[in-house]
């Protein structure tokens, strides 16, 4: 249950999502014991990864490869619902590509929020009846000025459609993320940072359940857990125009090759290591009172 449904004093443990807010750290004070499920990466919540918030958990569950140990610090990988149904359908594929995530920004040198940008902006110039753009706040225009400038400035909608280009690509926030990738051969799927050991998301694997081959960057480590052939790794095209010829030009049967490797991979154990079930059991099993 949550911290609200009992009195603090009756609870066994606490298993805190993210490390826990100012107003959540009373909590750590009571002898009980704790543990700390890591989540967000550390350019969305840099106290997540600060050592010294760590002490006051028997154990921390992390997807970070950099922090594992097996015995303070566990590994988790990120929970999905494995879908069952594997059946692919090319008939279904309406165009080439497609991105769907929110539109963010974040300062860290490791962020891939730009890159998404960069993508974005280079379909939409060169390609654009091969690519769309879905998810939340592309619709926006706002200055990345401070107090007050960007306040006045915002509310002048002269100024904004003079000095902002809207993202021509974009269709609106995605309704069903499976029956929208469907729709597409190809799925520009990068991680909100790269660079990060073990930091796999449920991004790639969306596309999989949907039959649809990701163009990934993220994770240094990724072909640890994931087969090479399941996927386009962004890495190996210097530029778009690289990566977007190989995409348009590439043969139906390699096409079905990839989605074949895709399905085998489903099939197999490996990806039970993703599963939410798995998941649980590594939590389960590692709380103890010892």
């Amino acid at each position: 249950s949550t911290q609200d449904v009992y009195p603090l004093n009756e609870y066994d443990f606490f298993i805190f999502s993210d490390y826990p807010s100012r107003r959540q750290r009373k909590i750590l004070k009571l002898k009980k014991g704790h543990y700390l499920v890591l989540f967000e990466s550390e350019i969305i919540r840099p106290d997540n990864w600060q050592k010294g918030n760590h002490q006051y958990f028997k154990k921390v569950f992390t997807w970070h490869d950099g922090l594992v140990d097996q015995k303070k610090y566990l590994k988790y990988y990120w929970p999905n619902k494995i879908s069952s149904r594997i059946n692919f359908n090319l008939n279904k594929k309406e165009k080439l590509s497609v991105l769907i995530a929110g539109n963010k920004k974040n300062k860290d040198f490791r962020e891939l929020y730009s890159e998404r940008i960069r993508a974005i902006r280079w379909f939409e110039a060169n390609h654009p009846q091969d690519f769309d753009l879905y998810g939340i706040g592309w619709e926006k225009r706002a200055l990345n000025w401070s107090w007050p400038f960007s306040i006045v400035l915002n509310q002048i909608e002269l100024f904004k459609t003079a000095f902002f280009q809207k993202f021509s690509s974009y269709q609106g926030p995605v309704e069903n993320k499976r029956e929208t990738l469907e729709k597409y051969k190809f799925c520009i799927c990068y991680e909100n940072a790269q660079n990060i050991p073990g930091y796999i998301t449920e991004k790639i694997l969306d596309c999989f359940f949907a039959g649809c081959v990701p163009v990934y960057l993220g994770a240094p480590n990724i072909l640890d857990f994931i087969p090479q052939n399941t996927f386009i790794d962004k890495n190996q095209f210097k530029t778009y125009d690289e990566l977007y010829d190989f995409m348009d030009k590439m043969p139906e049967q390699e096409y079905l090759t990839y989605l074949n490797n895709i399905s085998a991979y489903l099939k197999s154990e490996k990806i039970r290591f993703f599963s939410a079930q798995k998941f649980v059991k590594t939590i389960v099993e590692n709380i103890t009172d010892k």
